[in-house]
């Protein structure tokens, strides 16, 4: 159970195509100020783990880039069974969108991990740096896309404006492996959390132009709710295991630097009741 409550966390620091138009990039997506909070809930353990989200602006050899950096824990009991602390860094061109530089560094139990990734869009191959960047690297060969990770990806889907139906493809990287994913939006769903009541749309990434592998291969499924209101939050993600599911939800939101606030949620139509799940 907390291994798979760690696995949910790892999957915060671990070309878009659409299926008529193309995708938004990541810079339509988030902006500078923005964060997002999120607990992290499984089974019996409410409290197990926590994710933050920051969105700023940072100069990445004298060059201005958008960073987004994720944190993610565990926490109470969770945390005694199962320590685990992980801070990703991206660092995305404000002109194309796309991803320079990924940094990660994990502390599972006693051991640390620590990787770099940079890209090139040109051959399409990533180079990666376990340790360091003194530390021997080795060449990727990249598949077609923009790679982030997970989070990253799914939180990105805010700026698709997908009607339940339609499916945009999205290369993720995980650690030293490139995962090629169909996002698939489901349906709409209502939905209780913190931050009130909202309308969403349910969205699941699949592989399936590749060979299933990883927690996809072992018949793990991702979801994540995109509130239907002007703000778009991803209010929920959500790993499904075998042995049961964890569940992250989004507590706090800080819009973008100089942005207006937007209004609070609004209860679902009562119309809309038929075709929604309404569970906390």
């Amino acid at each position: 159970m907390i291994r798979a409550v760690s696995l949910l966390l790892v999957l915060a620091v671990c070309a878009v195509r659409a299926s008529a138009t193309e995708a938004p990039t990541l810079l339509q997506a988030l902006h500078p100020g923005e964060t997002f909070h999120y607990k992290v809930a499984w089974a019996v353990l409410p409290g197990a783990g926590e994710i933050n989200i920051g969105v700023t602006n940072e100069a990445l050899d004298g060059v201005k880039r958008l960073k987004v950096t994720t944190t993610t824990r565990t926490r109470g009991l969770a945390h005694v069974f199962m320590k685990f602390e992980a801070t990703g860094e991206s660092y995305f061109d404000e002109q194309t969108g796309r991803c320079v530089l990924l940094h990660e560094v994990s502390l599972v139990k006693k051991k640390v991990s620590e990787h770099f990734v940079t890209f090139d869009y040109d051959k399409r191959t990533a180079l990666y740096a376990p340790g360091s960047w003194t530390s021997e690297s080795r060449e990727l060969s990249m598949p077609a896309g923009q790679p982030v990770d997970l989070i990253t990806q799914l939180i990105s889907t805010r700026a698709w404006n997908l009607q339940p139906g339609e499916q945009r493809d999205a290369l993720v990287l995980f650690d030293d492996e490139f995962y090629e994913l169909t996002i698939h939006a489901e349906r709409y769903e209502n939905i209780s959390t913190p931050l009130g009541d909202f309308r969403t749309l349910v969205l699941v990434p699949r592989m399936e132009k590749t060979p299933p592998k990883g927690m996809f291969k072992r018949g793990s499924s991702v979801r994540v709710w995109i509130s239907q209101d002007e703000r778009h939050l991803p209010v929920r993600f959500e790993v499904e295991f075998k042995v049961g599911t964890g569940t992250a939800t989004l507590v706090s939101y800080t819009p973008p630097t100089g942005a207006t606030a937007a209004p609070a949620a609004q209860p679902a139509p009562a119309s809309d009741a038929a075709d929604a799940d309404s569970r906390p």
